[in-house]
């Protein structure tokens, strides 16, 4: 708080004691008072304005750095009211009952807001879990039912079964701290059951995979790290290359972490779509090509890794292929947490 401002906002209450002054000098000059007695009223005028007025300047600028400091030390700024010292003055007190007002309301509202994200979010878990049903009897028929006509239904199920579970995971992204479990495991297990989840697909489309010996262990929630995997090895055999398409898996291990790399050959990804890759909806120029980019995959993908504490990121050229980095922190924090 800058003394100008605070004089600027009292001008009305000085204008009006510097047009009375000037009118009481106007009628003691008439009156023939000398001028020592006019400049000693003018002391006895002004000094004490001027002093209550600073003093005030003092204790207002004292008060709302108390308040600014209050704020920045303050992750979330709406808990200001619940933890301000109530004020003594009357404007002051005021100004604290209107923000008291005005941070109940705020309360309400997104407490209600929350109430409806969460009902949303259990139905789409439970409808999720009513489809799933139908879509594994769907396969059971499939299965038993082998013809070329009957695979390519099973291939189309298998999309709703990838959309489906997109959703799933969407619902559940925003309460990630709420559905994780956080433990070790070995990271070929998780790679080995989604190579056997892909295996259809990378038999249908001739891929070879190179999968190096993986002896890591990592820290994170393995049903997570699952699912982001299953994208990521989908998107590499959706945008496969026709013919002598291969995906390479390996691992790196560093003194604070363990790096997972998922590398192909496929059609690669331009320079001008790949800072865009992880962010909602985009799906570029393969969006144009592949009707089933939903621009989803790798959002999801990039959300989750970071509500889990991993990294992940992509480098590409295009027509040579595509490498995605996941890196595991190697730290218990995450176990004592």
């Amino acid at each position: 708080m800058k003394l100008k401002d605070y004089l600027k906002e009292r001008f009305s209450c000085l204008l009006i004691n510097f047009i009375g002054f000037f009118s009481l000098v106007c009628i003691l000059l008439l009156l023939d008072i000398k001028g020592n007695v006019i400049f000693s009223i003018l002391i006895l005028w002004f000094f004490p304005l001027m002093s209550y007025i600073l003093i005030e300047y003092m204790k207002a600028k004292k008060h709302y750095n108390h308040m600014e400091g209050l704020l920045e030390s303050l992750d979330e700024k709406y808990l200001l009211s619940e933890i301000m010292q109530k004020p003594t003055c009357l404007e002051e007190k005021l100004f604290y009952e209107i923000l008291r007002i005005c941070n109940k309301s705020m309360h309400e509202h997104v407490n209600e807001y929350k109430n409806l994200q969460l009902e949303y979010r259990e139905y789409i878990e439970t409808w999720v879990h009513e489809i799933k049903t139908p879509i594994a009897s769907s396969m059971l028929i499939i299965e038993n039912n082998k013809s070329e006509g009957m695979d390519n239904i099973g291939q189309e199920i298998k999309k709703i079964d990838g959309f489906v579970e997109q959703a799933l995971y969407y619902a559940r992204s925003s309460h990630v701290s709420q559905d994780y479990l956080i433990k070790k495991f070995d990271l070929v297990k998780v790679i080995n059951h989604t190579i056997r989840r892909n295996a259809k697909d990378f038999i249908h489309k001739k891929i070879d995979l190179q999968l190096d010996e993986i002896n890591e262990e990592v820290y994170s929630d393995i049903k997570w790290v699952q699912f982001i995997l299953h994208q990521i090895i989908s998107n590499a055999i959706k945008y496969m290359k026709e013919q002598d398409g291969k995906i390479k898996i390996y691992a790196k291990k560093n003194k604070n972490n363990v790096i997972l790399i998922i590398e192909d050959n496929g059609i690669g990804i331009s320079e001008k779509d790949l800072h865009k890759v992880f962010e909602k909806g985009y799906t570029g120029e393969h969006g144009r090509k592949y009707t089933a980019s939903t621009g989803m995959g790798l959002y999801l993908c990039k959300k989750l890794c970071q509500k889990l504490g991993l990294a992940i990121s992509i480098t590409s050229q295009l027509g040579v292929g595509t490498k995605v980095n996941i890196t595991f922190p190697l730290s218990k924090f995450h176990l004592e947490s």
